[in-house]
């Protein structure tokens, strides 16, 4: 299509939309509109938006881009959050969990005192005891206990908090994911990332506020809900990224499609969007403004800063990039670059994580050993990185999968596998923390001498959810949206921060 073919096009479209815009039935769903929100507003208390709705708290900007930068509630310790999610749940008793006993117990059949009012994903009748299926040793200052298979992570280990005693009440991969990332099992809340630029918006206005990457080959069991926006306005939503290939998918312009072209068609679409915003006062048009100039920015912008083959060899060596492929370690090294360059949100998921001994792949011998090896260095590194550009201090770290794993081997539909697994366990879990104000070298929290239930410490994800957003200055139970009719929070009714783990 020629350019003038292109530019008529947009007038077109643009004599359309105003004609809508100006026609009685517009004029006619108006008032109905009007009428509709004057009764609204004397049925809930307050109008329809509550006071402590974070909207109500922001400083208007200029202009209609709903990710300017807003201050929190108060000063924050955190100015941005890296989320490591290994997703299908990695087991803790081959990690960080050192458990002697347990290993006295391994091949012993399963108490039926731990069997009874249990459900689980797998295991039928009577299975038998596993111990770990990895050595331990202690290391730095802290003491920590790490598996053999994590060598890398014994330089941080001073630098990150154990929380040990987590728990959640989903026991299935999918709703475990939505309620580790959104707080809630059912779909339609929005992400803690969407929460967080939502409260903050962005500090560089060439990139999204939150950005999302993927390793392992395959999204997780949850899908795009866990980065989704939910109810917020769809702009807070996370943006999926690539480490090999076009960053973004559909980015670039089409052939025949200048710059120029594409700026100008730009501008003719949003000034009839600024209308219809006029109009009708729709978040979601405010939204699909600022998509159209995010995007049209982040065609210069994106590929620059998701270009790791310009960094220093040292770098790559330290995190085991490779340049072209997709990999975890290229999307840790993306994390700390996107946060270098003002990104707020960063949430990297790791598929393959699911340890059932159903498969080599499963198998913890086997799959897990290779999971550890493909991201250990990885991590390390990313921790490590960000420590020698000060940018740890202000970055919250966070690594866990959606529930934690069986001291018992799994013993799927009553049978014995080839394989060696463990059932999804979500009484007891471990995840740690590092960075933006969180303690260096500490534990929280413990489970009993078999990991099997929690006896000090007792962490919700509510909690953990409180917490996150208390390091980047939110009052959890003030960080509202209103929404059908009623304020929601990420925190739901529920929450407590965990305050033995601040710094």
């Amino acid at each position: 299509m020629k350019k003038d073919e292109v530019g008529k096009g947009l007038f077109n479209e643009y004599r359309l939309r105003m004609g809508r815009l100006n026609s009685r039935r517009v004029f006619l769903q108006q008032c109905g509109l009007s009428l509709g929100t004057l009764a609204l507003s004397t049925i809930l208390p307050g109008g329809c938006v509550p006071a402590n709705d974070i909207n109500s708290n922001r400083s208007q900007p200029n202009s209609l881009n709903p990710l300017d930068p807003r201050n929190a509630h108060f000063a924050a310790r955190a100015k941005s959050v890296i989320y490591l999610h290994m997703a299908g749940a990695p087991s803790q008793f081959e990690m960080f969990d050192y458990k002697p006993v347990l290993n006295e117990l391994h091949g012993k059949e399963c108490p039926p005192s731990l069997l009874e009012g249990k459900r689980f994903a797998f295991i039928r009748g009577t299975p038998k005891m596993l111990g770990s299926q990895s050595r331990f040793k202690q290391y730095g200052e802290s003491g920590a206990w790490v598996s053999e298979h994590l060598p890398h992570f014994t330089q941080i280990v001073d630098d990150v908090t154990f929380l040990r005693g987590m728990y959640t009440d989903q026991f299935n991969h999918a709703p475990a994911q939505l309620m580790m990332h959104t707080g809630s099992a059912q779909l339609g809340r929005p992400s803690l990332g969407s929460w967080v630029t939502y409260g903050l918006g962005s500090e560089n206005q060439n990139l999204p506020g939150f950005v999302v990457l993927t390793s392992g080959g395959v999204n997780p069991d949850a899908g795009k809900q866990v980065w989704g926006s939910g109810f917020l306005p769809s702009v807070y939503q996370g943006v999926q990224c690539r480490s090999k290939g076009d960053p973004v998918l559909y980015l670039g312009n089409p052939d025949g499609i200048s710059r120029d072209v594409r700026r100008k068609a730009i501008d003719a679409i949003n000034s009839v969007n600024k209308m219809t915003y006029e109009e009708f006062n729709d978040p979601e048009t405010v939204a699909r403004i600022a998509q159209y100039e995010m995007a049209f920015r982040m065609q210069v912008s994106v590929p620059e800063v998701m270009d790791i083959s310009k960094e220093p060899d040292y770098i790559k060596d330290l995190y085991g990039v490779r340049p072209g492929k997709e990999s975890f370690a290229n999307n840790a090294l993306l994390a700390r670059k996107l946060v270098e360059n003002g990104v707020r949100f960063v949430q990297l998921f790791d598929w393959g994580w699911d340890t059932h001994g159903v498969g080599k792949d499963t198998a913890l011998e086997i799959g897990h050993i290779n999971k550890c090896r493909d991201t250990d260095k990885a991590i390390t590194a990313l921790i490590l990185d960000l420590k020698q550009r000060g940018l740890l201090e202000e970055t919250l770290v966070i690594w866990g999968g959606e529930f934690g794993r069986t001291p018992m081997q799994e013993n799927r539909n009553g049978v014995d596998q080839i394989y060696t697994g463990r059932d999804h366990h979500p009484d007891a879990f471990t995840i740690w923390m590092a960075g933006g104000g969180i303690k260096r070298g500490y534990s929280h929290g413990a489970t009993d001498e078999i990991g099997y239930e929690i006896v000090s410490g007792k962490t919700s994800i509510h909690d953990l959810h409180a917490t996150i957003l208390n390091q980047l200055g939110f009052d959890h139970e003030q960080f509202t949206h209103q929404f059908q009719g009623r304020p929601f929070r990420l925190t739901d009714v529920e929450g407590e921060v965990i305050k033995d783990i601040l710094a």
